[in-house]
């Protein structure tokens, strides 16, 4: 596509202003330049819909771009990033999701031999682990048969004491698949009891040569799902480790927010996955969030593997293929019915590590924001070289590839 000679005389102005200027302002001059050009071609979608937009060099720790960054606006799935990161910081790395299973006995005594021991029930206990399948469902019954050799099992106790018994979120759609908010979890779903007792009919069981009596899923285990796969069940679970209610987990997250410098009055935490109609965020704060997260490697090193890589998995596997944004770019994505918001990292050409929050709301269908967004991506992460007439910007890239649907839980019929 032609460009106007106007736009290559501004790049070249641009390099001439920062010939004297230090690395960082260089890139922020060509950086707000390449953006405002993304902006102006994109006039129509700013004219009809609202945006949040916000830039941030990590390496030089000033910011480089903003537009409506503290405006409030709904997250969608990119809420998930504070979960995440307020999970890593409060649990830590190392933390794990249990299932546990009690057995309870009594003291039989019988005059004139030693006094032995009879199982009289089981309890099982969920920790709302999503990641808890049939592998794990076959060692607690073969745990259980070890137990019971006769095959008598004794009454179980399933205890759901680890939340509330709320079992949607708040504000969440009727129609939309909502996750369930169990702590007895099968396969993700609230169909524990049934897979259990299913699990010790089977004749086929053995007893396991040592006692199982809990089982553990790491965090990072399920970060990745939550995040390269937008997975709301993982989100909820891992959200509810912060808290038995949906207040408390809440004001985990805020007070992390609070100690970062984000105000109160900027955000509202709803739910952990971004399914609620009542989250609210600004750009601003995710970036502060993910700045955070990248000044502190105990949570970056968890939290980056996690994050779809642009052209590659995830939920950006067919986003921004080609291009400088490729491979270069590991954001969050997120999409409800009339938003679409990305937020994570960029790498800029001359190594620089960036944080952005990119939020379109009010938008008609989810790809005039994706094609906004993927388009900024670009202009983030294209060659720092001086144009000329034969050799147009580099920050004009040919227009991203349409927008594919992300995978991400559908909200009021939108993929």
């Amino acid at each position: 596509m032609n460009r106007p000679r106007a736009l290559y005389c501004l790049i070249s102005l641009v390099f001439s202003l920062s010939a004297s200027a230090t690395p960082a302002d260089t890139l922020g001059l060509v950086l707000a330049a390449r953006i405002d050009t993304v902006l102006k071609a994109h006039g129509a979608l700013l004219e009809q819909t609202q945006l949040g937009l916000y830039v941030y060099d990590l390496t030089a720790d000033t910011p480089l771009y903003a537009h409506g960054h503290r405006q409030r606006l709904r997250p969608a799935s990119t809420q998930k990033l504070f979960t995440a990161v307020t999970a890593l910081y409060r649990l830590g790395g190392d933390y794990c999701f249990t299932t546990t299973l009690t057995p309870h006995f009594d003291t039989l005594r019988t005059p004139g031999a030693p006094d032995s021991l009879r199982l009289t029930r089981l309890t099982v206990r969920g920790g709302m682990d999503p990641f808890f399948g049939a592998a794990d469902m076959k060692r607690l019954a073969r745990t259980v048969k070890q137990l019971c050799p006769d095959g008598a099992e004794p009454p179980i106790t399933y205890d759901e004491s680890f939340k509330d018994t709320i079992p949607l979120g708040w504000g969440w759609c009727w129609d939309d698949d909502n996750p369930s908010l169990s702590p007895l979890l099968y396969e993700g779903r609230p169909r524990f009891a049934e897979a259990f007792t299913r699990a010790l009919a089977d004749t086929t069981l053995t007893a396991a040569p040592d006692t199982v009596t809990e089982t553990l899923t790491g965090i990072d285990t399920v970060l990745r799902r939550m995040m390269k796969h937008s997975d709301n069940q993982y989100a909820e679970s891992l959200f509810y480790q912060l808290g038995p209610t949906r207040k408390a987990a809440a004001e985990q997250v805020a007070a992390l927010l609070s100690a970062i410098g984000v105000p109160r009055a900027s955000y509202t935490v709803a739910d952990g996955s971004g399914l609620s109609l009542y989250n609210y965020t600004t750009p601003e704060a995710l970036v502060l969030l993910l700045r955070y997260a990248w000044q502190h490697p105990n949570l970056y090193r968890h939290l980056q593997p996690t994050l779809p890589l642009a052209g590659h998995d995830g939920t950006l596997q067919r986003r921004m293929t080609a291009g400088p944004a490729r491979h270069n770019v590991m954001a969050k994505t997120g999409s409800v019915t009339g938003v679409s918001t990305l937020a994570g990292y960029a790498q800029a050409a001359d190594g620089r590590m960036l944080a952005f929050a990119i939020m379109n709301q009010g938008v008609r269908s989810l790809s005039e924001g994706r094609n906004f967004q993927d388009a900024v991506c670009q202009a983030l992460c294209a060659p720092l070289v001086q144009a000329t007439e034969e050799d147009p910007p580099v920050s004009q890239d040919p227009e991203p590839l349409p927008a594919q649907p992300d995978g991400e839980m559908p909200t009021s019929g939108q993929p």
